[in-house]
């Protein structure tokens, strides 16, 4: 079992809710979301806005031990000494584009977090918080949260990921291609 917090985090829509709960229970941690920490301690300000500087000081009075975190504030919200690992989860842009569209996202916020995980945002943002030899990834695109978990429990326990960094971008290479992935209408 890993000493220290094991992060799951990426962009929404990528199965953090799903997968979290599973790796929590295939460890034997306990698990906690991030968003409901940070709203059962009153810690939303204005438009839900969360003050992550706050929400790092919570988590570090409140969570003793190892136990899993998860959301995509995870880079904010812990500090590198306290995490064991962390397990960015990533998904295919056009497919995520569709499963946001189908949890009827605003369109704005479809595009936004499309853009986002085209560039590898929230993994850029796992390695600036963390460093490369804590973060590893986990393709969702094609998985059930069973199989996402059971490849972030492997990763966990190899301290790193199976294969290469993924990268989207060559899949877009075109002008149409990336045209028609960020379009919203």
């Amino acid at each position: 079992m890993p000493r220290g917090i094991v992060g799951i985090t990426g962009t929404p829509g990528t199965g953090k809710k799903s997968v979290a709960p599973l790796v929590a229970e295939g460890l034997g941690l306990p698990c906690i979301g991030l968003n409901a920490f940070a709203e059962d301690r009153r810690l939303l300000g204005r438009g839900g806005e969360v003050d992550t500087a706050t929400l790092k000081k919570a988590i570090e009075a409140s969570v003793d031990g190892s136990a899993v975190l998860y959301g995509h504030l995870l880079p904010y919200a812990v500090g590198r000494s306290r995490l064991s690992i962390a397990v960015v989860l990533r998904c295919e842009p056009s497919v995520l584009k569709g499963r946001l569209t189908s949890r009827r996202y605003p369109r704005a916020k479809v595009l936004e977090n499309v853009e986002a995980e085209l560039i590898g945002a929230v993994y850029s943002e796992a390695v600036g918080a963390f460093g490369p030899a804590k973060v590893v990834e986990v393709d969702t695109t094609e998985t059930d949260p069973s199989e996402a978990a059971a490849a972030a429990i492997a990763a966990v326990a190899r301290r790193r990921s199976a294969g290469a960094t993924i990268d989207w971008l060559p899949t877009y290479g075109t002008g149409a291609k990336l045209m028609s992935l960020l379009s919203t209408g």
